[in-house]
């Protein structure tokens, strides 16, 4: 294997679980092209389903890769997977937090988030699901309404302002993209690698994200999966298995950068093979399960991985 080399205080690779290649992935994904903008949607999930026609076309593939009484080739993933705050921008802190701090601030809800508090915040995925936990544990703001369906309105007018305040954020390119990313994609679409980006976060933020800070050129090749396009948010699979699905690939053929336990455990759930790059608020968290961890990917001359990694990953149970 090429891997790219990489100072040894650099990075830090741990050992995976081995997965059985027979292990069931979940059941359900959401069977639909996510919508490039405009609003949030909720899609209904359907059982995932891989045609005997693509096993056959590729196992033909490998076939015809290892040549004439050779070894096989490593075949490139079928897909690239990036979760997008903390992997593809260390966005959390001076990103998101700031942009719901100024919301309240606009509301005048009496709430401040400080760094140590939106590190725990973050265990939940997704805004607004983060923003109704905190105000169940704790107190309701004194300007909130009462029922729970006027709350479910409160939390996405606040959700909305939150995501205005974060794409500003963006646009000035205040936030920039984490090393090696750039790398990676340009990589992969030039091998003809399908790219994606999964997230929690908003669809609008997610995609302002890579549009501004990827270009509009990648913006085009890259899909993106965002806020409520799946009915259950990580650690659950379906952002996962809802990308296989609409991508048509297997979900064992692909390979996601994550930075976060719960993004990890959503990808292991869907049976993909993972890599964790960590961030600043996911530094000590517990990646026991993942196929390789990184501080970041990196550019040269001080890269950690390319795409060559990630495609010896997928013939390997275990990285050493």
């Amino acid at each position: 294997m090429n891997a790219m080399a990489a100072p040894a205080t650099a990075s830090t690779l741990l050992p995976a679980r081995t997965y059985s290649s027979a292990r069931p992935v979940a059941r359900t994904a959401a069977r639909c092209l996510p919508r490039r903008s405009g609003g949030e949607s909720m899609l209904s999930p359907s059982p995932l389903r891989l045609s005997a026609g693509r096993t056959r076309r590729a196992e033909a593939a490998r076939a015809s890769a290892a040549g004439a009484g050779g070894a096989p080739a490593a075949a490139l993933p079928a897909a690239l997977l990036f979760d997008c705050d903390g992997v593809l921008v260390d966005t959390e802190k001076d990103g998101h937090r700031i942009s719901f701090n100024e919301t309240f601030a606009e509301r005048e809800l009496g709430v401040s988030w400080d760094v140590e508090l939106y590190g725990e915040l973050l265990k939940i995925g997704g805004g607004k699901e983060r923003m109704t936990a905190h105000f169940n544990k704790t107190v309701w703001p004194a300007k909130a309404p009462k029922t729970d369906e006027e709350r479910k309105e409160f939390i996405a007018s606040l959700h909305k302002r939150k995501t205005e305040l974060f794409m500003a954020l963006i646009e000035k390119k205040l936030l920039p993209l984490r090393p090696g990313v750039q790398r990676l994609i340009d990589e992969a679409l030039g091998k003809g690698v399908k790219v994606a980006v999964c997230s929690t976060s908003n669809e609008k933020a997610v995609s302002a994200i890579v549009s501004c800070l990827l270009g509009p050129d990648r913006a085009e090749k890259i899909t993106i999966f965002a806020g409520d396009v799946v009915p259950r948010k990580k650690p659950d699979p379906a952002i996962y298995l809802l990308a296989a699905t609409t991508l048509e690939v297997d979900p064992s053929s692909c390979v996601v950068v994550e930075d976060s336990n719960i993004g990890l455990s959503a990808a292991k759930a869907a049976g993909m093979k993972c890599i964790v790059t960590k961030s600043g608020y996911t530094a000590d968290e517990d990646f026991v399960i993942a196929d390789a961890v990184f501080d970041c990917i990196g550019d040269p001359p001080e890269g950690r991985f390319d795409l060559e990694f990630c495609a010896n990953l997928l013939q390997k149970q275990f990285v050493s």
